[in-house]
């Protein structure tokens, strides 16, 4: 019951906002959905994003460290942090642009490239965590894992730039 809360974003702070928030102010559902604009989805989102990027760098100095064990650690918080990361985006923002953004087809077409392009990015880095979850048992797997972690850490960067600069703004509350 908790994820679904966590998901819909139930939460104390959100019904103590709604309570005290004016009756002609209140964000409405977007069109077609039980999901409602929330105000900290931006702020936590750009806070995943630190925190991925906190344990990218953790992996790339874990691994120039020759500590692989760390290093499959690393991956692994990184796996279930990413994973989360896309499950929220997924469920609170882009279903909540899709329906929201009504005949702007400008920017609904913009959101649907962002979202084709990180279903893209999720599976690649999906699969490169599935490929290197063993990589402190297989010594072997250095030399590629070096090259595909500066891959990532590339793709990474530059996609949470893009997010933040140009998507972002297109989550606004629907009245």
């Amino acid at each position: 019951m908790w994820l679904v809360d966590f998901l819909f974003g139930v939460k104390k702070r959100d019904v103590q906002q709604q309570t005290t928030r004016e009756p002609d102010v209140v964000p409405r559902l977007a069109p077609g959905t039980q999901i409602s604009y929330n105000i900290d989805l931006i702020p936590q989102l750009r806070a995943e994003h630190q925190q991925l990027l906190k344990l990218f760098a953790m992996i790339n100095k874990a691994f120039a460290g020759n500590d692989l064990v760390l290093t499959a650690k690393y991956l692994e918080d990184f796996r279930r942090g990413i994973q989360s990361h896309l499950l929220t985006e997924n469920i609170r923002f882009y279903i909540y642009l899709e329906h929201s953004l009504g005949q702007d087809t400008e920017s609904l077409g913009l959101m649907r490239d962002f979202r084709q392009e990180m279903d893209t990015i999720g599976k690649a880095v999906l699969t490169f965590l599935g490929k290197y979850k063993d990589i402190a048992t297989r010594p072997d797997f250095s030399i590629p894992f070096a090259k595909d972690l500066e891959d990532v850490g590339k793709v990474l960067v530059d996609r949470i730039k893009r997010e933040e600069e140009t998507l972002y703004p297109l989550y606004f509350p629907v009245y």
